[in-house]
């Protein structure tokens, strides 16, 4: 009987190549899962501070409106909003030729990228710098509730 000879053709990887091939990929991805995850985590960051920059943006032009009574504001507010609602609802501009004319400073709350929810920690004027809970009558600032730790160091609702 003759004896069948091998080709280059019907030649493939043996189990031994498999294996090396295998564990070089693995060590290789499990490199980059912890670059993923803080990817994941610096963009959420990112999105937090792109949201509070918003809202304390919104609350600083309606108190500018107010202190130019250009809006109406109730008394003992400061001339800061009631709440962040009154910000997406609008309000009605006061003065010559505006009459009807409704002014609105944010589109929608923005939803909290650290805790999953559309709600704000809200401090007021009457309310100490480093107080957790708001005194309910006017927002002058806005933080997150997350007890999450950044990147940095720091806490969330410091930001």
């Amino acid at each position: 009987m003759p004896r069948k000879v091998r080709t280059t053709s019907e030649t493939g990887m043996t189990l031994l190549e498999l294996i090396i091939a295998c564990t070089i990929l693995l060590v290789l991805s499990s490199m980059a899962l912890p670059i993923a995850k803080f990817t994941v985590i610096r963009e959420r960051e990112k999105e937090l501070r792109y949201d509070l920059r918003e809202m304390r943006n919104a609350i600083d032009k309606y108190k500018d409106l107010a202190d130019q009574q250009k809006i109406r504001v109730e008394v003992g507010s400061e001339g800061y909003p009631p709440d962040l609602d009154t910000l997406v609802k609008g309000v009605a501009l006061g003065g010559s030729g505006a009459a009807g004319k409704n002014i609105r400073f944010l589109r929608r709350v923005p939803v909290d990228p650290m805790t999953g929810r559309a709600e704000w920690g809200l401090r007021s004027v009457q309310d100490d710098p480093d107080s957790t809970s708001w005194g309910g009558n006017n927002v002058f600032d806005v933080y997150s509730k997350s007890t999450g730790i950044a990147l940095d160091g720091t806490k969330y609702s410091d930001w």
